[in-house]
């Protein structure tokens, strides 16, 4: 019998590559021999899905490593009614840090040296659960200082213009 009626005490309504055994009256040996082979069928064409699909996880999948004293991003969980790091929320960001990697513990974790609010939490981690830190010296602002007048009110003027855009609506052009 085919596995899906042994497991389901009936037979299946699609159409295998089975012959009906119930009909052939096949006893012992022969028996015996069909269903090693039916078994080995299957199992060749279960491991030729699975390597089908091997093959295209394969190309998605690379090799992380970090180098001790990397600086690396943490990935912070979303689930709601979690408070792990100390956020929680919709608008709570994905990565927290840069944290510098002291240890490489394992090949695929590695232990981060965690400021002191963060000490109740265990300080090695997953490679999945790391991002490299790149740092970009032109996304630091340099703070200047503001001259607050008598009435507590201050004068903003914009740094840089990041991006211009003109809107043409109909006949009539805005920026």
């Amino acid at each position: 019998m085919a596995p899906y009626e042994a497991l389901y005490s009936r037979k299946c309504r699609i159409p295998l590559y089975w012959t009906e055994l119930s009909e052939n009256k096949i006893h012992g040996v022969d028996l015996i021999k069909e269903t090693e082979q039916k078994v080995k069928v299957i199992h060749d064409s279960l491991k030729a899905a699975s390597d089908c699909q091997k093959s295209y996880a394969d190309l998605k999948q690379k090799d992380i490593e970090f180098e001790v004293g990397d600086k690396v991003f943490l990935k912070v969980s979303p689930w709601k009614k979690i408070i792990r790091f100390g956020r929680k929320g919709k608008l709570s960001p994905r990565f927290i840090g840069p944290y510098e990697i002291i240890e490489r513990v394992w090949p695929v974790a590695y232990r981060l040296m965690l400021p002191p609010e963060l000490e109740k939490n265990h300080n090695v981690f997953h490679v999945s659960m790391l991002r490299r830190y790149r740092s970009d010296p032109s996304h630091v602002i340099t703070p200047t200082e503001v001259e607050i007048q008598s009435d507590l009110s201050y004068s903003e003027e914009p740094i840089r213009i990041l991006a211009r855009e003109i809107k043409k609506l109909r006949n009539k052009k805005s920026l």
